[in-house]
């Protein structure tokens, strides 16, 4: 199976998923009464989304470089990413404000847990295992856009599972007010997630350079040839474009050296540098020393 293959399933999976646990939180919360679980329903819809976006923006960033995108469709990744940590940001923000209301202006309802305990346990289960797989999907392909869906999922599982420990203590102490407090919880933990993604997202987006650890590791390869060959290097700039890394390198070499030396210098880096990074785009430009 190819990783093309894998990276849709792997979308594909998740789309489903979603879709099956957003059905039984609402069911479990609107029968239940519970603000924290119907808050669980919402942030789940929000994967949801965040799920059939990255579907599409997993086969988009797939195409090949055409005239009109000229070096490539891997943004449409990062442009995906960017939009489900705003989803996360929307959904923590209206969490809290349903919950606000609940504590301030509404009488806390009896809250029925029995169902809803079984209910976040399915999806603490169910996320576990999806999440797995895009983390490893998307590791082995360099997505950002899986990583951002396995994030999302990663959300839901911590945040189902604060809501399962806060039904079981309604269940245990009879005390309702506890329901819209973890709902609250819940959305402050969403929140931090959503900022995160929408971060590295928008670095990539804006053409934000690498980790100053991927850049030292560059450094460091292309130090390994100083004294014997390369006499230094200039202009380096590296980015993340969807799951690509594009990175530009001038490399100088002395003056008397022949273009096949260099050259094959030249590759003898870039390979190191796939090595050592992964999927990577890499132009180097030889120079000769004291070039003006």
């Amino acid at each position: 199976m190819n990783i093309v293959t894998e990276k849709k399933l792997a979308a594909g999976l998740s789309i489903t998923s979603n879709a099956i646990i957003i059905i039984l939180k609402f069911i479990a919360g609107i029968i239940s009464g519970s603000i924290s679980i119907i808050s669980e329903a919402i942030h789940s819809l929000s994967d949801f989304l965040a799920s059939i976006l990255t579907f599409f923006a997993v086969m988009k960033s797939s195409e090949p470089a055409d005239s009109d995108h000229p070096f490539g469709h891997g943004k449409y990744e990062d442009m995906s990413g960017f939009i489900e940590g705003g989803l996360i940001i929307f959904a923590a923000f209206y969490i809290i404000y349903e919950a606000s209301r609940k504590i301030f202006f509404h009488k806390a309802i009896e809250v029925d847990t029995t169902l809803g305990i079984a209910v976040m346990l399915f999806a603490v289960v169910a996320n576990t295992l999806v999440s797995s797989i895009l983390f490893k999907v998307a590791k082995k392909s360099n997505s950002i856009s899986l990583f951002a869906d396995g994030e999302h999922l990663r959300t839901d599982i911590y945040s189902s599972l604060g809501v399962m420990l806060g039904l079981v203590l309604i269940k245990i102490t009879g005390i309702q007010l506890l329901d819209p407090i973890i709902a609250i919880l819940v959305a402050l933990f969403i929140l931090k997630a959503g900022f995160s993604i929408s971060k590295e997202t928008l670095n990539n987006l804006l053409d934000g350079s690498l980790p100053a650890e991927d850049l030292k590791q560059i450094e460091e390869i292309v130090q390994t040839y100083k004294g014997n060959s390369i006499l230094g290097f200039k202009n380096l700039r590296a980015r993340r474009c969807g799951p690509d890394t594009d990175i530009e390198i001038t490399l100088i070499f002395p003056a008397n050296m022949s273009i096949f030396e260099c050259h094959k210098i030249c590759d003898d880096v870039e390979n190191l540098i796939k090595q050592r990074l992964g999927q990577v785009k890499i132009m180097t430009h030889a120079e000769p020393e004291n070039n003006e």
